[in-house]
C-alpha cells in the first residue's frame, strides 16, 4: 500500500510525540556508545548554543550525568556568553565540566596572522587590536536566481562598518584560517575522551550537515551526530520538553567564529530558521513550488530559486561529507 503523502503545511515538522523522540534518541546514542563503540561514556563540546545544549542534555537521558563530560572551548574572540551560558546548562544537567582555551594553539597555527593578512589585503586600515572584522554572504540571493556573493565587514575603534565583496584568493584564505579554530577544538575534545575511554558526541543537526555548514575534520569529525536527523526548529522543541535554560533557548544562533558578532543566517543559510526547515522539507520530499509558495507567502519562481540555491549547496559541500577514498 502506498502511504498519500500530505499536503505541505507549516505544521508538518511539530513532532506529535516528544518524549518518545527523546527516547528513542537516548537510546540510540546509549547503544552507539556502550555496544557499538565500546566506549564508557560521552565527551560533548558546549558552546551555550542550543544545539550543543540539546545534544549534552541528550547524552545525560541517555548515560547519566556521571557518564558525560562537558568541554568548553573558548579562545580570545570567543563571546563572553557562551562560557556562561555553557556552566548554566552544565549546572542544569548536573554534568562535570573542563575550560580549554585555544587561544594560543590557534595563535601557533598563526590562524589570527593568516587570516588578518588577507583582511588587509581588503581593507588596508584594518588593525586586529582594535578593530572587529565578520565575512557574511549576501541574504537576497536566495530567491533571486543569482550565485553566492561574499561580503567582508570591518568595524571600526568607533562602530563604523565598512563592507567589501571579497575576492576569492582573499575569501579563501579568511574561511582556511577560521577554521583552525573547529578543528583545534575537535583535536581537544579526542584528548579528554581518549584519555578517559569516552567517544565524542557530534552536535550538528540536519541543515549543517546536508548543507554543508561544518568544517571537516573539526566540527564534522566526531564518533556519532545524534541530532543530525532533526530541523532546527525540531531542535527546540525537543530542547523545550528536556529543560534546556529559557537563556539558551532564546538565544540567537550565532557562528562565533569571528570578532565581530555574526547569525548562523547571515554568515551561511540565508533564512530564518522556521522558514529554512519547511522549504527544505518541501525540497527533499520533491513538493512541487506551486504547492508550496502560497502557504510559505513566495512566489513560485522564488521556491524554485530556493530549490536551486539548495541543489548549489548540496552539490558545492559534498566533499565535505565524503570519506578518503582507498586507492
Amino acid at each position: 500500500m502506498i502511504e498519500k503523502r500530505l499536503n505541505f503545511s507549516k505544521d508538518l515538522l511539530v513532532i506529535k510525540d516528544v518524549e518518545t523522540e527523546i527516547s528513542r534518541i537516548a537510546d540510540k546514542i546509549r547503544h552507539n556508545i556502550l555496544v557499538d563503540l565500546k566506549r564508557k561514556g560521552a565527551v560533548v563540546g558546549i558552546s551555550g548554543g542550543i544545539d550543543s545544549s540539546l545534544v549534552l542534555a541528550l547524552a545525560v537521558k541517555a548515560l547519566g550525568p556521571d557518564k558525560v563530560l562537558g568541554i568548553m572551548l573558548p579562545e580570545k574572540e570567543s563571546s563572553s556568553n557562551s562560557v556562561i551560558l555553557a556552566r548554566e546548562l552544565a549546572d542544569k544537567f548536573g554534568v562535570d565540566t573542563l575550560v580549554e582555551d585555544i587561544s594560543d594553539a590557534l595563535t601557533g597555527f598563526g590562524c589570527y596572522e593568516r587570516r588578518d593578512e588577507a583582511v588587509k589585503r581588503v581593507f588596508t586600515e584594518f588593525n586586529p587590536q582594535t578593530y572587529k572584522c565578520k565575512i557574511g554572504i549576501h541574504q537576497s540571493g536566495m530567491t533571486q536566481s543569482l550565485p553566492p556573493v561574499f561580503y567582508l565587514t570591518i568595524i571600526s575603534p568607533s562602530g563604523e562598518e565598512k563592507k567589501k565583496v571579497i575576492p576569492l584568493k582573499e575569501y579563501l584564505q579568511i574561511v582556511a584560517a577560521s577554521n583552525f579554530k573547529q578543528r583545534s577544538r575537535m583535536a581537544m575534545l579526542y584528548y579528554h575522551a581518549e584519555s578517559l575511554h569516552y567517544a565524542v558526541v557530534g552536535t550538528a543537526n540536519k541543515h549543517e550537515i546536508e548543507q554543508g555548514f561544518f568544517v571537516k575534520h573539526g566540527d564534522g569529525g566526531v564518533d556519532l551526530m545524534p541530532i543530525g536527523h532533526l530541523y532546527k526548529t525540531q531542535v527546540y522543541q525537543i530542547a523545550a520538553a528536556l529543560g534546556i535554560p529559557e537563556s539558551i533557548i532564546k538565544r540567537l544562533p550565532t557562528t562565533d567564529t569571528y570578532s565581530a558578532e555574526q547569525t548562523q543566517e547571515e554568515f551561511f543559510f540565508q533564512l530564518p530558521f522556521h522558514e529554512m526547515d519547511l522549504l527544505w522539507y518541501a525540497f527533499e520530499n520533491g513538493y512541487p513550488a506551486a504547492e508550496v509558495a502560497p502557504v510559505m507567502h513566495l512566489s513560485a519562481k522564488e521556491v524554485e530559486h530556493i530549490y536551486a540555491n539548495f541543489t548549489r549547496k548540496q552539490r558545492t559541500t559534498e566533499y565535505l561529507r565524503s570519506s578518503a577514498e582507498k586507492m
